[in-house]
């Protein structure tokens, strides 16, 4: 299972998953930028390192530019982390998850129906 990432990190490997899984640094910071972020230089390469490390990210050199490519995907991610988080918070017991879901009125009577439909579907019928 992949490592957690910080909030910081996550923000670069969405923009990351949503250019097909993989993006130059230029691009990376230009969507940065687009979106009001004004991280340094410094500080984005220093969490494309990490996320190097982690295991979240690959480097390819391209003449001196790298492309940084994910290893695994967003919904890999997800459910790595649910996963994680229903074994450290709910000791396993997903039951409980969605007990509290639907006590604090997270969970709907419509996302209730949508859930039943994917479980008569099955998860393959996508």
């Amino acid at each position: 299972m992949a490592q957690s990432v910080s909030d910081s990190e996550f923000e670069l490997m969405k923009i990351i998953w949503e250019s097909g899984g993989s993006a130059f640094y230029a691009q990376i910071a230009g969507r940065l930028a687009a979106e009001g972020n004004t991280w340094n230089k410094n500080t984005i390469i220093t969490l494309l390192s990490r996320l190097v490390e982690k295991g979240m990210l690959r480097t390819d050199k391209f003449g001196r530019r790298n492309r940084y490519t994910a290893l695994l995907s967003q919904e890999e991610y997800q459910a790595g982390q649910t996963e994680s988080f229903v074994e450290k918070i709910y000791e396993g017991n997903v039951q409980g998850l969605l007990a509290t879901l639907i006590k604090k009125e997270m969970l709907t009577p419509e996302d209730y129906a949508k859930l039943q439909e994917f479980w008569d579907r099955g998860e393959n019928d996508e």
